[in-house]
């Protein structure tokens, strides 16, 4: 009796020690249902993927999984078609006839002694492979073998859908080129968070990134500029006799290339090409496409317009292609032709934002375009432009999108619109019948601060990482039906190379995927935080730059007549601020932080330093007193 007792006694013991140390599953983004298990599936030389299905995008899945997991781990994991699950310790992939799971959810059950991934389409598949990946130990992101890892997996069973079905980042490749495998890069780093669209901003004032044959000047003089490094809108404009080498374009055989990298990947590539403003690229090949003559040159970074605040803005060169040209629309007609070959998405981005009127207002073709058409005002100007590039786009087989701007003036039939002054566009939008991609700069465009400008790039704004997990395309009342998704926006003026773009991309980009695929109902700022610092882990492993600004202080400047006093917020919980007003740095021996500074009259600059858990965690700000 007594050994039955302590037998017991031990078995609670290591039943009770098993519960405590499991570790919590972390997935971004967040599944919409989980169920933590005890143990864990190990990974074996002998294990094999089992597929029951000889679709050939499924397939194509499982060889993905198959040679990420051996080019690390050393094991073979040979792929098998089989009929049936035969049930023994392997890895099994099918296609199950439940339309619940959607076209792009998938179902996941794992056991100590199998793993079952079930989906209705392959796209299901692929998202539960990222899944996957996320649960193996972080060692999975080397490039290199890791053979004393232990490769296992945690206990689960996970049923998963999106929220939204256009989860989407852009990446303006026009203000600096990115190069074809750049591009390919991002897709890859896309996909790990579930994201199913990549936007493509092909064409601005600053290059045209896009080989058009019948019009070869596109490339030829807009795809290229004078180099310049240094402030944005702080250089100095070019001279006809520089050097223009500094830029590049995508032939067609490089966009044929993309299109099946990122279909292979289950991504949509969705193509911009900004009209009518934003075109001085195009302008400099095609001059005469202008409402206002002279000779324009590819901008490379010198101001051309003043920007007045509240959405205002004067043009100091006309940058726009002239709604009043008739030369303009054949023009178009050869642009839209040749991208509808090569971009098999459903629709078209024609920008249509910050079109800039004012050279409109002194055109007399404009003024006899508003008579014999009757339109009353340069919004009406600019809405007669839009129907006009939408037949054009109609002719060949798409659908309009464009940036909320084309509202304005009246906008047409089935054109669908991306929000990015806020939400209130897309409300507007979708509450005139249109479709909606909600894009709102003050949410997701990730081009702008993400912590305090004295140690950030420098740009007009801020965008903090909590602000972006806040994000929400469905705004109260509005007609689900009407909002196809989100996107967040990397608008590259101040982002010369990738390892910038990573810099700016994360964190906040986690919180995107998060707020466009998870139920809003599994959105938890506390736990993410926590999901975010293992995923920082893994991008160390894989040397993907991001941010740490989450770890550092927000500052409000209280002043009045007499003082000037500095209240200190921090992002996310358990953060310690010391601080200096010595010129001396700061360390955890130093004062903490504990409320609203008063700032000495002797003192020049505050200096700050955060710390979690006696460690350093955020980089040092020093501030100075103004």
């Amino acid at each position: 009796m007594k050994k039955n007792f302590f037998f017991l006694l031990f078995l609670l013991q290591y039943v009770s020690g098993e519960a405590q140390t499991v570790k919590a599953i972390s997935i971004i983004p967040e599944p919409a249902s989980i169920q933590q298990g005890v143990g864990s599936y190990r990974l074996k030389e002998n294990t094999s993927i089992e597929i029951s299905t000889t679709d050939s995008n499924a397939t194509r899945v499982a060889h993905f999984f198959s040679q990420k997991i051996s080019a690390v781990s050393g094991f073979s994991l040979p792929i098998r078609i089989v009929k049936i699950n035969e049930n023994n310790e392997n890895i099994h992939l099918d296609l199950i006839n439940d339309i619940t799971l959607g076209n792009e959810g998938y179902a996941l059950e794992i056991t100590s002694k199998s793993v079952e991934l079930n989906a209705y389409k392959p796209a299901g598949l692929f998202y539960g492979m990222q899944t996957l990946l996320q649960l193996l130990p972080k060692e999975i992101e080397q490039k290199t073998k890791a053979p004393s890892v232990i490769w296992q997996l945690p206990v689960v069973s996970i049923t998963d859908t999106p929220r939204f079905g256009w989860r989407g980042l852009m990446l303006d490749v026009t203000r600096h080129f990115f190069s074809k495998e750049e591009v390919k890069y991002f897709i890859d780093e896309m996909v790990r968070y579930k994201f199913n669209l990549l936007h493509l901003h092909l064409t601005d004032d600053q290059g045209w990134r896009l080989q058009i044959d019948s019009l070869p000047l596109l490339t030829q003089v807009g795809a290229w500029r004078p180099k310049r490094e240094g402030k944005w809108g702080n250089t100095t404009a070019p001279d006809s006799t520089e050097l223009k080498n500094y830029g590049g374009f995508y032939t067609h055989d490089d966009i044929r290339e993309l299109v099946k990298y990122a279909a292979d990947r289950f991504v949509n590539i969705l193509p911009e090409i900004d009209v009518p403003g934003h075109s001085m690229a195009a302008l400099a090949a095609y001059p005469e496409l202008s409402c206002t003559p002279g000779t324009y040159t590819v901008n490379v970074g010198e101001k051309f317009m003043d920007w007045h605040g509240n959405g205002k803005f004067t043009a100091l060169i006309d940058n726009t292609l002239c709604p009043a040209n008739e030369k303009v629309y054949p023009f178009l007609d050869k642009v839209f032709t040749e991208v509808a070959e090569l971009f098999p998405f459903e629709y078209i981005h024609m920008g249509g934002d910050e079109a800039a009127k004012n050279f409109w207002q002194q055109s007399d073709s404009i003024k006899a375009l508003m008579d014999s058409s009757g339109l009353k005002t340069m919004e009406e100007v600019q809405s007669y432009f839009t129907k006009r590039v939408q037949d054009i786009i109609h002719a060949k087989g798409k659908k309009l999108i464009g940036w909320d701007e084309i509202l304005e003036g009246g906008l047409p039939g089935d054109a669908a619109v991306m929000s990015w002054r806020g939400l209130k566009g897309g409300i507007a939008a979708a509450n005139a019948g249109h479709k909606v991609v909600m894009s709102p700069n003050d949410f997701v465009y990730l081009d702008l601060m993400q912590g305090d400008p004295i140690i950030e790039p420098r740009v007009y704004s801020s965008v903090r990482f909590n602000q972006s997990y806040k994000f929400d395309p469905l705004p109260e009342g509005i007609d689900p039906n009407m909002i196809l998704g989100g996107q967040a926006n990397l608008w590259t003026e101040k982002i010369t190379q990738m390892r910038a773009a990573q810099y700016m991309l994360w964190p906040r980009g986690l919180a995107v995927a998060e707020s466009l695929w998870s139920p809003k109902s599994k959105k938890n700022w506390i736990t993410f935080i926590q999901k975010t610092e293992n995923e920082f882990q893994r991008m160390d492993v894989r040397n993907t730059k991001y941010s740490r600004s989450m770890y550092e202080p927000i500052f409000t400047i209280l002043k009045d007549k007499e003082n000037i006093r500095v209240k200190m917020d921090t992002e996310i919980p358990n953060l310690k601020i010391y601080y200096s007003f010595d010129e001396t740095n700061p360390d955890e021996f130093y004062p903490e932080y504990k409320s609203t500074l008063t700032m000495p009259s002797d003192a020049a600059t505050l200096k700050v330093i955060t710390y979690r858990d006696g460690k350093v965690v955020g980089r040092q700000i020093n501030m100075p007193i103004e």
